[in-house]
């Protein structure tokens, strides 16, 4: 007969169902209640943080670029122009100075107040989660604002999102700090703030929770930990950002263009999977050439403080080079500042035009000159992010690359603006190793969900493809690599092992009795390998410990010699190992009880003493198991 207690499927009584359903929501809810509100804080921070920078950027462009040069980029549909006046003529020498000047004042800001804040903030806030526990000096998202505000908006290329990631990751490394939290509370805090300003920046909730977990590592892991959170601080900060400015996504599509987006023929996978060819090639160029830059910039007998200048003034000279080799059209200056206007254009484009092959040039020339002046702005010290860089490079690459098919192939190929999408999200998912998050942050940001299978496609492809070079070069390989995760990987390894294996049952384990005088005590410590005996009574009954310490404290005290016994030197809040405790559980009594050896009983009754287990057996144990069959040469030696 079936016990109604246990049986599942018997319906439940609408009484019993409330007091249930109240419990399990206690039980789940409660322990996180405090970091799930410090998240949606942190959202709003984030989304604050991202209306203040947006406009700062849009008011320096706009005065900078737009009233002193003359230069009026194409904006995206959601992004129209705040500032500046669009009746001035194009001075294209000033293209020459005005950058240069913004990189003066960006590297004084930042080498002078937050050396830190120095390049793309996002790879500084990954390092801070593995490495420092999460923890940001508070003034750094401070000077991040303004030095990249200045920095884009004078012409630099660079990305907004990161520097509002490090906004919202400073913000909850302080609040974590400020409130005491747990060195993983405050990791994901600061975690959460990232997906938000990605979320609040670019108008893709989703895509930002799920960077915040994916971004951190460079292979397929995620920090499922994170993703609740991000979610959270990423709707705070989506919503705040789009009330302020409208809820349209970034870039729109013409109503005609997202119907022809849709995915209808399976044989055009053939020509995606080119394209994610093409992304794994640029994106390695990218990366190795952004900190090949870097590395160059750094060896330059020049004071740091001015190395952006001469980075913005070489990225503006390529810019008018690129300018002037193709009929001086202004599209090709996308590879200055934003450059979103660029995917706007290209999405927009009527596939049966005759300039569409002129357009396919501009458009591969902006995904190769947008790398090189990336490299030139943020890898002198500059001040942005590589996030959005990234999204133009990929899309104008596919855009080219889509006009060039459906010139030759017009009835065997799909919609140009398919390739712009599909690529922005392959070449990132190749250069920073996070292919599901830019799988929806482009369906996000277009507002289309037309183009998700090949999408996926691409950014499979693209993954699998690259190589390990990623550029975020503070991703580490995966969880058990992360300092953030050692001390769970440890437990997890030793807690398949147990303490018996370390006890032989034929050898001898030297004690002490209670009425050993120190002399005694002395002599059997220094001819045994330990750091510590036990102290047993006549019936070999565990009673406490003495260790080195204490025996080094009392052995000062030369008039007390003669009178101190093992009795007094020992500690008996000890607590012994048995045999069949785990080595995780042993780790855990080593660092309760603050010694280097712990004596093993046979059992809580008898408290026979068996053996001695030492700390550094644990370690020893430990690299073997996890390091067997590895070189030890290139990986950092984990101490337990």
């Amino acid at each position: 007969m079936t016990n109604p207690t246990t049986d599942r499927s018997a319906p439940v009584h609408p009484l019993r169902w409330f007091p249930e359903f109240w419990k399990l929501s206690n039980r789940r809810l409660r322990p996180q209640v405090r970091l799930l509100g410090l998240s949606i804080l942190v959202g709003g921070v984030a989304g604050v943080g991202a209306i203040v920078f947006y406009v700062a950027c849009q008011f320096v462009a706009g005065y900078a670029l737009g009233s002193l040069v003359g230069y009026h980029p194409h904006h995206p549909a959601g992004e129209p122009p705040m500032f500046g006046d669009a009746a001035n003529a194009f001075r294209p020498w000033l293209l020459l100075v005005v950058p240069a000047l913004g990189g003066i004042v960006s590297g004084y800001l930042v080498f002078t107040f937050a050396p830190e804040a120095e390049g793309h903030g996002t790879d500084a806030a990954i390092a801070s989660y593995h490495l420092h526990q999460g923890r940001i000096r508070p003034r750094v998202p401070l000077v991040k604002i303004v030095s990249s505000a200045v920095t884009i908006g004078t012409g630099g290329s660079g990305g907004r999102e990161g520097p509002i990631a490090q906004i919202g990751a400073g913000f909850g490394s302080m609040v974590g700090t400020f409130l005491r939290l747990s060195a993983t509370e405050r990791r994901i805090l600061m975690a959460a703030g990232v997906g938000a300003g990605v979320a609040a920046i670019f108008r893709a909730p989703l895509a930002g929770a799920l960077f915040a977990a994916e971004v951190l590592y460079f292979s397929s892991d995620f920090e499922s930990e994170v993703i609740i959170p991000a979610a959270l601080a990423s709707i705070t900060a989506y919503c705040i950002f789009c009330f302020a400015f409208g809820w349209s996504p970034l870039v729109a599509l013409p109503a005609q263009t997202v119907e022809e987006l849709a995915f209808r023929n399976p044989l055009h996978l053939a020509w995606y999977f080119l394209l994610a060819v093409i992304c794994v090639v640029l994106a390695m160029i990218y990366t190795r050439s952004f900190y090949g830059l870097a590395h160059w910039f750094k060896r330059i007998p020049v004071r740091p403080h001015f190395k952006p200048a001469i980075g913005a003034g070489m990225s503006a000279a390529v810019g008018l080079v690129l300018y002037y080799s193709l009929r001086q059209d202004a599209k090709v200056l996308s590879v200055l500042s934003f450059g979103y206007g660029t995917l706007q254009d290209a999405m927009s484009v009527d596939p049966a035009s005759d300039g569409n092959l002129f357009l396919a040039a501009i458009l591969a020339a902006v995904a190769f000159g947008k790398i090189l002046t990336t490299g030139l702005t943020i890898g002198s010290g500059g001040s942005g992010g590589v996030f959005g860089p990234s999204m133009v490079i990929g899309g104008s690459a596919g855009g080219a690359l889509g006009l060039l098919l459906h010139h030759f192939f017009p009835a065997h190929t799909p919609h140009p603006a398919a390739f712009v999408l599909v690529g922005m999200a392959g070449f990132f998912a190749a250069a920073a190793k996070t292919p599901f998050s830019t799988l929806v942050i482009v369906s996000e940001m277009t507002g289309s969900y037309n183009l998700l299978l090949p999408a996926l496609f691409v950014c499979t492809v693209a993954f699998l493809l690259s190589d390990e070079e990623s550029i975020y070069r503070s991703q580490v390989e995966c969880k058990s690599r992360s300092p953030a995760h050692r001390g769970d990987y440890v437990l997890e390894v030793l807690a398949g092992m147990h303490v018996r294996q370390f006890i032989s049952p034929h050898a001898s384990t030297p004690t002490l009795n209670l009425g050993d005088p120190l002399p005694s005590v002395v002599e059997q410590l220094s001819n045994s390998t330990h750091h510590g005996l036990p102290v047993t009574d006549g019936n070999g009954r565990y009673l406490g410990l003495v260790s080195l310490d204490e025996v080094h404290l009392a052995a000062v005290s030369s008039h007390l010699q003669s009178l101190i016994v093992a009795e007094d030197l020992m500690r008996t809040n000890v607590t012994p190992l048995e045999p069949q405790d785990t080595l995780d559980r042993a780790l855990e009594s080593f660092i309760d009880s603050d010694c280097l050896d712990l004596p093993v009983i046979d059992n809580a009754e008898n408290r026979k003493v068996i053996g001695i287990v030492r700390r550094s057996d644990i370690s020893s144990t430990y690299l073997k198991h996890v390091h067997r069959d590895r070189s030890l040469r290139n990986e950092p030696m984990l101490r337990i």
